[in-house]
């Protein structure tokens, strides 16, 4: 019997049930998006702007009037803000599934008047998701990432998630891809073979922005030789930011896409905060 046949027999079974029956999720004890309580910010009245300052990507921003806002679409979890904040209103969270279908549910607070979705649009989009309501086929493109997102996807495939159980399975060719996952802000250079990319894929398809270059830049986004991500590139059916987005967070993700998940994010309100 070879090694591995029988180091395989004595270990059992590897693959986590998570999340189609209650089981871990890889993700114990792991460090999500800091949370942040505008309630507890005082900057209007003080005029601090110490978080403003400390964020390396611009996630944190201070109006004309003093108040605060942060746009996970751009957080790269860094973790500076809840280290300088006098008042804690940034606090350190577990929270890392961040998968929302809009983007601006990624904004705490959200300042923008309340949208309510396209009752039509939702309907087609339901019917089409019908056919594909257990399976997926993914086109992923590296649109300038640092791989960091890469590594993540990787563990996709491993024993302990096994993602085609769940039915969802990547393929080399955009012609038979049901989904076209990007991850990378979007280089000057790539943005022609993203763009061929998804004209290739048949009708019904879909976009997924991965990882904070995707859906709002990161840290390089913006600059002489890229996008700040998909954003006015694609229509985009799920964002999910995160640096990177561990593979539980993919996983939601995915499944949100396919309605077989809730959305827990919510006006840049985590639903555990």
């Amino acid at each position: 019997m070879p090694v591995w046949t029988w180091f395989g027999l004595q270990k059992g079974r590897a693959t986590t049930p998570w999340p189609e029956r209650p089981g871990p999720d890889g993700q114990e004890g792991v460090l999500g998006l800091p949370r942040f309580d505008a309630t507890r910010c005082s900057s209007e009245q003080s005029g601090c702007s110490d978080c403003v300052a400390a964020c390396p990507a611009s996630a944190i921003t201070r109006s004309e009037a003093g108040a605060i806002q942060l746009d996970y679409a751009r957080c790269v979890g860094c973790q500076l803000c809840t280290e300088v904040c006098p008042e804690s209103a940034f606090s350190v969270s577990h929270d890392w599934a961040f998968g929302v279908r809009d983007k601006a549910d990624l904004l705490n607070p959200d300042q923008a008047a309340p949208t309510n979705p396209d009752a039509a649009k939702e309907a087609e989009l339901a019917q089409a998701m019908k056919g594909f309501g257990r399976s997926l086929h993914i086109r992923h493109v590296d649109a300038g990432s640092c791989n960091g997102c890469e590594s993540e996807l990787q563990a996709l495939l491993n024993p302990f998630y096994n993602l085609h159980r769940l039915g969802i399975f990547f393929t080399p060719s955009p012609r038979f891809a049901d989904l076209l996952l990007v991850t990378g802000p979007v280089t000057t250079a790539m943005r022609e073979p993203l763009l061929r990319t998804y004209e290739a894929m048949p009708q019904p398809r879909w976009v997924m922005a991965a990882g904070t270059c995707a859906t709002g830049g990161g840290t390089n986004g913006g600059g002489y030789a890229c996008h700040e991500g998909l954003d006015g590139i694609l229509p985009v059916d799920v964002w999910l930011p995160g640096c990177p987005p561990n593979p539980a967070a993919l996983i939601e993700a995915l499944l949100l896409l396919l309605r077989r998940s809730p959305q827990r994010v919510h006006g840049g309100v985590h639903e555990s905060a």
